[in-house]
């Protein structure tokens, strides 16, 4: 008789953590945690990371993983990766104990985007040209070779980080990329690709057996027509009558297959052109704030217990029954896209926190602080997450929160 404790193994619980913890005291299942990061790293960005572990592990790689696995009093039902860093070895470590999880050959192209846009090539996904690099002085050569604008971004990051758009080839042989913008590490390699203009959606399914059901998409939208490597502005929850919601939904769930993805929660992006669907990037994970918190508050949708379901090789509801919305949903980044200095004030945060369809309010500075022109999701300095009963009370309000929020910044002395 197996007395060991049943549990699910979360890899990098970190900024979903909670959620994964709850649902899985709710369904009976003790937490073991395995991060990837160095103790100390969490310690200062997460220091509360630990909260509501039963065992808290810590390893880098898959043998290290299954090693500390191997002497546990627990019996690991579920490999779940419960953020980016862990889309990889999550699939790694459940093939490894013959637990449910995807197709874990293509487990690399599903976290390194080089090899992501390599597997795309080969299985006849549209894609950016793309080259892949070692170092940022051969940006200039590939970027040549693809053909003005093109994105520069690092193989193994996430949240915008290190993305930069460079517009021509003077650009290129300008190129500086700081180290401290890695979520993760600095990167030893970078891909190259074409700039891809079109509309740019963010798709979200669940998965079981290789069925795969899309659950909403948002649009990410821009102040003004220009070119961009940032794109989080104004994102809007898409609507099922959206011009172009049947060919992305059809894509996005033919990528899903492509790219082994079995069971569990996916947020892919893709940007939309008259050529057609163009993979940007394949997650195989749940999507950040604020859709799992809305979802929670105002769908059917229980993301965290859903994708619990899936990781232990069942089929949850969500797959079969109506979504049950009660709102449509909407996100704002208020960001410095002027020139970096010394934040004075926010101006209109109250009126923003108490708007009776404002869910959420971000604020990732305060005064005195040094705010950095926005590049990436961690610079974001105001944010807000809002609700409404149609697309258009959700833009309206994004208006009127963009016109009452204004940031006082002291630009840097030149």
């Amino acid at each position: 008789m197996n007395e060991c404790k049943p549990a699910v193994l979360l890899v990098d619980p970190l900024k979903s953590g909670e959620g994964y913890k709850k649902a899985a005291a709710d369904m009976g299942l003790a937490v073991v945690a395995l991060y990837t990061l160095g103790v100390r790293e969490l310690n200062a960005r997460w220091p509360d990371h630990t909260d509501g572990d039963d065992l808290s592990l810590y390893a880098s790689d898959a043998s290290e993983a299954l090693a500390a696995l191997g002497s546990l009093d627990y019996e690991i039902r579920a490999v779940v990766p419960a953020f980016e860093s862990a889309v990889h070895l999550a699939d790694v470590v459940a093939d490894a104990l013959g637990l449910p999880g995807n197709d874990v050959s293509l487990a690399w192209a599903r976290r390194n985007k080089a090899a992501m846009r390599a597997h795309a090539a080969g299985a006849g996904v549209r894609i950016p040209a793309f080259r892949r690099v070692r170092e940022l002085s051969e940006v200039p050569a590939a970027a040549a070779e693809i053909g003005y604008p093109v994105i520069v971004k690092p193989t193994m990051d996430a949240g915008a980080n290190g993305v930069t758009l460079v517009r021509d080839a003077q650009a290129a042989e300008n190129l500086r990329i700081e180290d401290e913008n890695g979520l993760f590490s600095w990167p030893d390699e970078w891909l190259v690709e074409e700039y891809v203009r079109g509309r740019e959606f963010a798709v979200n399914c669940f998965s079981s057996d290789g069925d795969h059901r899309v659950v909403d998409m948002w649009e990410y939208r821009q102040p003004d027509s220009r070119d961009y490597d940032f794109p989080l502005w104004d994102n809007v929850q898409a609507v099922p009558e959206d011009p172009d919601w049947d060919r992305v939904a059809e894509h996005v769930t033919h990528l899903l297959t492509a790219f082994g993805v079995h069971r569990g929660p996916s947020h892919t992006e893709v940007k939309v052109n008259a050529r057609g669907v163009h993979l940007i990037e394949l997650g195989a994970r749940l999507p950040g704030g604020p859709a799992t918190d809305q979802w929670e508050q105002y769908t059917d949708i229980r993301p965290f217990h859903d994708s619990l379901q899936c990781y232990l090789g069942r089929r949850p509801e969500i797959m079969d029954k109506p979504i049950g919305s009660r709102a449509l949903f909407g996100a704002i980044a208020v960001r410095n896209d002027d020139a970096p200095g010394t934040l004075v004030a926010v101006h209109g945060l109250e009126q923003v926190r108490s708007h009776p369809l404002v869910d959420k309010v971000l604020v990732s500075y305060e005064p005195g602080d040094h705010v950095p022109v926005t590049h990436e999701v961690k610079t974001i300095p105001v944010g807000a997450w809002v609700s409404g009963p149609d697309q258009q009370t959700v833009e309206r309000v994004l208006a009127e929160i963009r016109a009452t929020v204004r940031l006082e910044i002291a630009p840097d002395p030149h």
